[in-house]
């Protein structure tokens, strides 16, 4: 199975930001994480800098909204050109409304969900998405360890969407590496968000050929 890598800029120079994604050029998407500082303890950018980051970007952008009251914002950031946008299931009151708002407006939709937060009430709307995102570490700082229990959550997952006959991509965020990409594409994912293991090395499009090669050889 082909394995998607989309490096978060979560790990980039914030001072050069258009210069860092043509660095990532060879990857599948950006990964760009909107935080506000209430739904995860930390702070980092909102519409303007992902509009610019669009603009600049050589490759799809998707917005990882990691913000309180999703279903008011998320729709905003497909009009910005975002060609996928995830937000938070425990951030969304209406969650089918939004993915279908995200889906009028142009962009694939995209759930996630935190560590501590059971796939349950994924299972029976899973064809209204286009991706589901499991965190692999909680949302909020980039550099943290991976979580293997996570796994489990991916496994239920893969099996349910292959159970429907989906198409539906799965996505695991946080603590990526070559070590633990295996790991992730063996439980079912089929796109990998990769920080500081691709804006960490000396050459991200090596290190993102070795990511993908990692977990299509798991």
């Amino acid at each position: 199975m082909a394995i998607a890598i989309n490096p978060s800029i979560l790990s980039a120079d914030f001072g050069r930001l258009a210069e860092e994604v043509q660095r990532i050029s060879t990857a599948d998407a950006v990964h760009a994480d909107v935080m506000d500082n209430a739904f995860v303890p930390n702070l980092t950018f909102g519409p303007p800098v992902v509009e610019r980051i669009v603009q600049a970007s050589p490759i799809p952008v998707d917005a990882h909204l990691m913000i309180n009251d999703a279903d008011r914002h998320a729709p905003a950031y497909a009009d910005l050109g975002c060609a996928s946008v995830t937000f938070h299931l425990e951030a969304s009151a209406a969650p089918i409304r939004t993915a279908r708002e995200l889906r009028r407006r142009g962009a694939r939709a995209s759930v996630a969900i935190r560590p501590a937060t059971p796939v349950d009430g994924l299972l029976d709307i899973l064809d209204e998405f286009d991706q589901i995102l499991v965190m692999t570490v909680e949302p909020g700082f980039g550099g943290q360890a991976f979580l293997p229990s996570m796994m489990a959550k991916v496994r239920r997952l893969r099996t349910a969407i292959d159970a429907a006959g989906l198409s539906t991509a799965l996505q695991v965020d946080g603590g990526i590496s070559t070590e633990t990409a295996g790991q992730a594409a063996d439980a079912g994912a089929t796109v990998l968000v990769a920080g500081s293991a691709v804006y960490g090395a000396e050459d991200p499009a090596a290190a993102i050929a070795e990511l993908r090669t990692r977990a299509e050889q798991r």
